[in-house]
């Protein structure tokens, strides 16, 4: 084989390493997210109740959602209760959700992580994958795994999708496909939808 040859299959090799391997969400990924970079995918922001939100003791959270932590703890969403919970569902084989998760990841770095909760849910089969891509992009928000079928309003056909969860636990916002987060837009909402300090 000439060296002309080479030069001619080498394009091809590549695309094959790529699409074949591990290298594809990364690669795709990184594509994805300089198209997110353009602000064209931007997520809607959560609306803000019109009468400020007033937490009873009494009343019940209306999502018992099962959780393992990334260490095999069980958890429940329903301990978030009074926060502002934003919701993640994704994969690391999934291009679209790594092109998001920086976004995700600057925007959990700005807020008060005593109004906002982030729950990070892995639906990789393999734990392990997702654990080499939180060590590998150095991610340090909450990432859980599901202990169970996904309820209502998390299940969903497509990944990535997000659901922005009020203090008391309604939907306030929801997104299925990869999104912008960190825009003072989103930042803004988030926290007024969470209001003041409940502690």
């Amino acid at each position: 084989m000439t060296r002309k040859n080479l030069l001619q299959w080498l394009p091809l090799a590549l695309f094959a390493l790529v699409m074949l391997t591990d290298l594809r969400p990364l690669v795709l990924g990184t594509m994805q997210r300089g198209l997110l970079a353009t602000g064209l995918w931007k997520a809607e922001v959560p609306v803000s109740p019109r009468a400020p939100i007033v937490p009873t003791g009494g009343a019940a959270y209306p999502h018992s959602l099962p959780l393992l932590t990334l260490e095999g703890r069980p958890v429940n969403l329903s301990a978030l209760k009074g926060k502002v919970v934003f919701v993640n569902l994704w994969a690391s084989w999934c291009p679209p959700c790594v092109a998001e998760m920086p976004g995700i990841y600057a925007l959990y770095q700005k807020l008060d992580p005593a109004k906002v909760a982030f729950v990070m849910i892995s639906l990789d089969q393999n734990p392990a994958k997702a654990r080499a891509l939180l060590k590998r992009r150095g991610y340090t928000f909450p990432v859980y795994f599901p202990a169970g079928p996904l309820p209502a309003p998390f299940d969903s056909n497509s990944i990535p999708s997000t659901v922005i969860l009020g203090p008391d636990g309604q939907v306030a916002a929801r997104h299925d496909g990869m999104a912008e987060y960190d825009t003072p837009e989103f930042k803004a909402a988030l926290e007024k939808l969470a209001g003041p300090n409940r502690n």
